[in-house]
């Protein structure tokens, strides 16, 4: 064998490693949980195949404290891991998405779009927004999915995910804006600990993601991993600045959450202050978690501010 079809092409410690013949090694987000009851909360789930040629499906939850005739607020998620790892089916993200569903009390289909590099952007973009026009395509009541049919409410919508999760939610809410869906009109976005590029500049002392440290001038080594045909720091898909659709941001509200150690909160900040300077005429708000990481409560899911930062997500869905 070559030995240099196995040398390492991109490594993202302690998550991924990818070689030079092609292979991706995954270290997180690779194992299945089987949908089910929830034995603590009673949210129920169930996985659907939205288009099975192209690999693309969902998994939807429903809380156990609904009455046959109830509509709830409907969330899209999309999961993160820099577009290259998890999926709506591992244990960190079922068990998200299940406590956040338990604690708003809303339906929730989370999106599961195939991974980058095998399939680099605007691969996953494109998934997800075909998963989105799916979801949408329930809200005559005649969909194929019983569950959105009978149980959400097409007048509140909300789109969320964390890091490249976020970053998806933001590009699907602009493209609602630019295309439309329909007779639905997105109620909000919740972008937590979003991704939107990174930058030298953008290097924040306070955090401590070493690997996010450009490794080309421009644009972050990871965007180039799974974007290997970016334009730069300027794509669009990474900088709202440069986006010239970002004030038709299709959502009537904007909730960002950043926090203190995490080398993405600039970009955060960032995003807050480029979007409330473009015209989009909704309502913006940022709040900040001091004294934690990078998705620390997917992580740390029972301490006090992932708890608080989970009430505050449910309070956003649940606000008229």
């Amino acid at each position: 064998m070559d030995p240099k079809a196995t040398e390492i092409a991109h490594d993202l410690p302690p998550f991924l490693r990818a070689y030079t013949d092609g292979r991706v090694e995954r270290f997180f987000g690779t194992d299945v949980v089987p949908p089910s009851v929830d034995s603590e909360t009673g949210v129920s789930t169930k996985d659907v195949a939205i288009a099975p040629e192209r690999g693309v499906s969902a998994r939807i939850f429903k809380p156990n404290t609904i009455n046959p005739d109830q509509k709830l607020p409907l969330l899209i998620y999309y999961h993160g891991g820099a577009l290259c790892l998890g999926s709506p089916y591992c244990t960190t993200y079922h068990n998200y998405v299940t406590s956040l569903v338990d604690e708003a009390n809303i339906i929730a289909v989370s999106v599961d779009y195939r991974l980058a590099p095998e399939h680099p952007v605007p691969v996953p973009y494109e998934d997800s927004w075909a998963a989105t026009q799916w979801v949408v395509s329930h809200s005559h009541g005649q969909g194929p999915e019983a569950w959105l049919n009978d149980h959400s409410d097409f007048k509140r919508v909300f789109l969320a995910g964390d890091s490249a999760g976020a970053n998806i939610a933001h590009n699907m809410a602009i493209r609602a804006g630019v295309e439309g869906l329909g007779v639905v009109k997105l109620s909000g976005i919740c972008l937590v600990h979003p991704y939107f590029g990174r930058r030298e500049a953008d290097c924040d002392s306070r955090g401590t993601g070493d690997s996010l440290v450009d490794k080309k001038p421009g644009v972050d080594n990871k965007w180039l991993f799974v974007c290997p045909n970016t334009s730069g720091i300027n794509d669009p898909i990474i900088n709202p600045a440069a986006d010239q659709n970002l004030r038709k941001l299709g959502c009537s509200k904007v909730l960002i959450c950043v926090a203190e150690k995490d080398g993405l909160r600039k970009r955060g900040w960032f995003y807050y202050e480029v979007l409330g300077k473009s015209g989009w005429g909704g309502a913006l708000e940022i709040v900040e978690t001091e004294g934690e990481d990078h998705v620390f409560y997917l992580f740390k899911p029972g301490c006090e501010k992932a708890v608080a930062l989970m009430k505050r997500l449910a309070s956003f869905m649940n606000q008229d």
